[in-house]
């Protein structure tokens, strides 16, 4: 009885041992690939990082080769374009206090037109000091949700109060093409107010008093314009010095300003369709669907 037993037992542990050395026959087939791969790896890190310096040598060449031609002269590092910049005392001022009067997507589109005025200001010659009044509800939300840096944002002023409580009431120059007066040229002591509607409700801006139209010149049609659009002329005007010089560096890419023929006829008419951005976000501060004319 005892030998069958033992026979037994060693009858189990030899299969014990097969199942054993078949699973660890696979197991190291797996392992092996992993650690043939592994391996191949750390053979090639040497030869990956020599390539890796190589083409970085290579684009630095190119560049400095690009720059030699541009320049003419001999290899240097590349540089940033140097600018005379010459801030401004004028002050711009985007009116937000419009923010039940939009949808969200015009909320979108007007937080879309304050980036873009806060770009060109960066880049602008003489930049001016830009101010947002009204800041809240669904304007703040969308800075809040899609730009969560815009609390640290440098040269532009955000303010929760409407702009009659940061600007005296004397200096204030709101820009609107319901007024009759017209603005011939720009006061650097004031600050001129650009409505921050976006239209698409069709509302109407009409404030009190202390108004003038949008800045035109002697010669021109103007049509529905942008609040960034209107940034961006003042800033031209700054830095060329005439309105017919600014309208025509600005306006010509969104097809909104002609000049009028000498006859003082009126333009022919643009059969062009307006722009994209324009018939989705142009503000009723500008709306002037009818096209006016300035002569002398």
């Amino acid at each position: 009885m005892a030998d069958a037993g033992g026979e037994a037992a060693a009858s189990s542990g030899e299969r014990s041992e097969n199942r054993s050395g078949t699973e660890e026959q696979s197991l190291s087939k797996r392992q092996m690939k992993k650690l043939l791969k592994q391996q191949k790896w750390e053979e090639e890190r040497e030869l990956r990082k020599q390539r890796r310096k190589e083409r970085k040598q290579q684009r630095k060449q190119q560049r400095q080769n690009i720059q030699q031609e541009n320049r003419g002269d001999g290899p240097g590092p590349r540089k940033r374009p140097r600018r005379d910049v010459t801030p401004s005392s004028l002050r711009l001022v985007v009116d937000c206090s419009f923010d039940d009067l939009m949808l969200i997507k015009d909320v979108w589109k007007l937080h879309k037109q304050i980036q873009r005025c806060y770009a060109v200001n960066r880049r602008a010659s003489h930049p001016v000091q830009f101010y947002v009044t009204s800041l809240g509800g669904q304007l703040k939300q969308s800075f809040d949700d899609k730009d969560k840096g815009w609390v640290n944002w440098k040269g532009i002023t955000f303010k929760a109060e409407h702009y009659s409580e940061v600007v005296a009431k004397g200096e204030l120059v709101y820009l609107t093409s319901d007024s009759p007066n017209v603005l011939e040229e720009l006061d650097q002591s004031k600050a001129y107010v650009i409505g921050g509607l976006v239209d698409h409700n069709h509302h109407k801006v009409r404030p009190a008093s202390c108004c003038r139209r949008h800045p035109k010149d002697p010669g021109l049609f103007f049509t529905d314009v942008l609040v960034s659009t209107v940034f961006e002329i003042i800033l031209a005007y700054l830095e060329k010095g005439g309105w017919q010089e600014a309208f025509f560096s600005i306006l010509p890419q969104r097809k909104g300003a002609v000049a009028v023929s000498q006859d003082g006829g009126a333009p022919q008419e643009n059969n062009e369709e307006e722009d994209e951005e324009e018939e989705e976000g142009s503000t009723s501060d500008s709306d002037a669907a009818e096209q006016t004319e300035i002569r002398d």
